[in-house]
């Protein structure tokens, strides 16, 4: 009988200062592969969907950079990941940085050897763009998705420009293309100016629920976040969240910032209020470095990005 393989776990700060070593996620091991792996980080170093402010190209990077002070286990919630699950950083998708189009493919095809692996991807965005092709993948293996999208914005533009893909669309595609249980999407953070009074009827009308931002100011998002695992249930279910879907005084360095979002509390609270939902993809998207010279942004967003992990299924709390 083969013994087990040990499971990977991340540099410890005493075997190689935290501001030494290569920046991988979480300073995990870099894989070449999903085979073997029970969940991965995976960057998108693509922001040419963006509308405003560019620079989500370089998330990646620095959120990984940031992620070298989180240590493995979750003194809040108990949650061990590395007890249980296999993880490692699969580096970058290699978009082309000069075609919209032409990336979508390159990243779906990427997420499908993820996904047809049983690997469970957290991504490291990048622009909100890349949830179509990401989504694809996914929903090719495990069909219509629940969604919990936290964002500032609906993302559901029929159109940008005259363009059917950008950040401002994903989620509208995916409603087209039956990516989504409509029935089992839930919206939280949705805020800030419009050009009409019914912009937010759209996702209504396709069965979403919306949670704006200034319903829940002052707010513990508890109660909320167990209406949606009673709603969403055991099915299968993505988690999409905007950086920008907090409040700029705690994420300044994002493309299009919207004042009076989230707080940080609320926002682990609503991470952290996943548990028990049966999550096949995470991303963290929308950091956008050059406006966050402090990288206070980046890691807020590397923070997230472990709490995702430490709800995946079959994390074990101790």
């Amino acid at each position: 009988m083969n013994p087990t393989p040990p499971k990977n776990q991340p540099l410890s700060g005493n075997a190689m200062p935290r501001f030494g070593g290569i920046a991988s996620m979480l300073r995990l091991p870099l894989a070449n592969s999903p085979e073997g792996l029970d969940a991965a980080f995976i960057g998108v170093p693509l922001d040419i969907g963006t509308s405003h402010r560019p620079g989500a190209r370089f998330g990646p990077r620095q959120i990984r950079a940031e992620s070298a002070l989180i240590r493995p286990y979750n003194m809040a919630t108990g949650a061990a990941p590395f007890d249980t699950l296999q993880v490692a950083d699969l580096g970058d998708v290699p978009i082309n940085t000069y075609s919209l189009e032409k990336s979508l493919p390159i990243i779906t095809g990427f997420y499908e050897q993820v996904v047809n692996a049983d690997c469970i991807p957290l991504t490291l965005g990048g622009d909100h763009t890349i949830a179509l092709p990401i989504l694809r993948a996914v929903v090719a293996k495990h069909g219509p998705v629940a969604l919990v999208h936290v964002d500032a914005h609906a993302d559901v533009n029929d159109d940008m420009f005259g363009e059917r893909i950008a950040h401002g669309t994903p989620f509208r595609r995916a409603v087209e293309e039956n990516l989504l249980d409509c029935r089992k999407v839930f919206q939280i953070g949705l805020r800030g100016s419009g050009y009409a009074s019914d912009d937010f009827d759209w996702p209504r009308a396709q069965g979403f629920t919306l949670v704006p931002a200034h319903e829940i100011w002052y707010q513990s998002l508890a109660p909320l976040m167990a209406k949606v695992r009673q709603q969403i249930g055991g099915a299968p279910c993505y988690l999409s969240f905007d950086i920008d879907g907090i409040d700029p005084a705690y994420a300044g360095g994002t493309g299009t910032p919207e004042i009076g979002g989230l707080s940080v509390p609320q926002a682990l609270e609503i991470i952290r209020g996943c548990h028990g939902l049966n999550l096949v993809g995470c991303d963290l998207v929308e950091v956008s470095p050059p406006y966050d010279v402090s990288g206070n942004t980046a890691l807020l967003g590397a923070n997230l990005l472990f709490e995702m992990l430490c709800v995946l299924p079959r994390v074990r709390r101790r």
